[in-house]
């Protein structure tokens, strides 16, 4: 396989050349190393930083860093690079997971990997690199950015089946400033190609789903160890009492599985998914069909708002995606202060969940977003 040493429409967008100081977020998995390698092929002086966020039972079949910072350690040894390991475990506690669980025990469900971009990867992993005499950080992300005279735009990856901009809509001017994405212009299965061709020992590691302190473990088991059980009625759209939940804050909108409704209703096969959440009364509404109108939204609120450009758009017609690997929802954003914005969509979206994040497209240019509140 042959692949450019220096693509020079990365480098165009890229806040550094070479011989320059990168310092990149190396977590073990295949992206992150792929990533070094391009950028020490491109030229850069790349020093690998692994973070360990998490320490609670962090030994466990679900949550090992021990295993990754070994396949890290081996693929710096291959590509010739120098790594260090640096211990983030206190900030993940108080800028990240203090909000998981506050969001969850307030009936929402939030998006803990947005948070930990902005916060962490993003925030204390700049700040070290820099302090490192780092110019530039870069991470294995699927985006891309690009420079328009002052501004760094932050747009989709080429590979859209991988993009990961919705999870990077909070990072500001001063953050995108000095990162680079060496994956943002390549395709996922190029990526593995050239992990296997350049012998990397992680190169058939299976991709990282979901946040370290979760990892593959029960999600409801997990949760259960940091929030009290609070049951309550389970109630279709009649009010008529069908069960009893576990406690409103293990439970989604649009969750389908988990309910512990079995059977049908009047001989309808249709699965039931829950539809809303009331927290006064401690009542969780589930309905049956996918298409059901309790689960489609024409309109959203978001709070908790950010731009990429550090300045909020013009009033008008976009796309927006309220869940990850949605297909982007064409919209209008009819309403814009400080604190919150609105959205009107041209079709009604399924199960908008308050907690999760509402990210506002222009084209393939990420504009920014908030959490979703009603």
């Amino acid at each position: 396989m042959t692949i450019p040493l220096i693509d020079p429409g990365f480098l165009q967008s890229a806040p550094v050349l070479p011989p320059a100081t990168v310092v990149i977020g190396m977590s073990g998995g295949v992206d992150s190393s792929v990533a070094a390698w391009i950028l020490k092929q491109q030229g850069y002086k790349v020093i690998g930083l692994f973070m360990k966020n998490w320490e609670d039972d962090d030994n466990s079949e679900y949550c090992s860093s021990r295993q990754d910072w070994l396949d890290v350690v081996s693929v710096a040894d291959l590509i010739g690079i120098d790594v260090e390991a640096v211990n983030f475990a206190h900030e993940y506690k108080d800028r990240v997971f203090a909000e998981f669980l506050r969001e969850y025990s307030a009936g929402r469900t939030p998006n803990p990997d947005v948070l930990c971009n902005a916060e962490i990867k993003f925030k204390a992993f700049l700040d070290h690199a820099m302090s490192l005499g780092a110019e530039a950080i870069a991470t294995g992300h699927y985006a891309q950015t690009a420079r328009v005279q002052d501004e760094v735009h932050l747009l989709k990856a080429i590979d859209e089946t991988k993009d990961q901009s919705y999870f990077l809509y909070r990072l500001s001017q001063q953050q995108l400033k000095h990162v680079i994405f060496p994956l943002g212009g390549i395709r996922k299965t190029l990526v593995r190609e050239i992990a296997q061709s350049i012998g990397l020992p992680n190169a058939a590691k299976k991709d990282s789903t979901g946040i370290c302190f979760i990892g593959e473990r029960p999600f409801r088991d997990f949760l259960n160890r940091y929030l009290p059980n609070q049951p309550g009625p389970i109630k279709i759209e009649d009010g008529q009492v069908v069960g009893e939940h576990i406690g409103l804050a293990f439970y989604t909108l649009g969750q389908r599985k988990g309910i512990g409704m079995g059977g049908s209703k009047d001989g309808n096969g249709d699965p039931w998914f829950v539809a809303k959440k009331d927290m006064a009364s401690n009542t969780l509404f589930i309905v049956q069909g996918h298409e059901h109108p309790w689960l489609l939204k024409p309109t959203l609120v978001a709070s908790q708002i950010s731009w990429t450009s550090d300045t909020p758009p013009a009033l008008g017609a976009y796309t927006a995606k309220t869940r990850y690997r949605q297909v982007d929802g064409p919209c209008v954003l009819s309403s814009l202060n400080p604190e919150s914005f609105s959205l009107s969509f041209d079709e009604a979206q399924w199960a908008v969940t308050p907690g999760q994040s509402a990210v506002l497209y222009d084209g393939q240019r990420c504009l920014g977003g908030g959490i979703i509140t009603a």
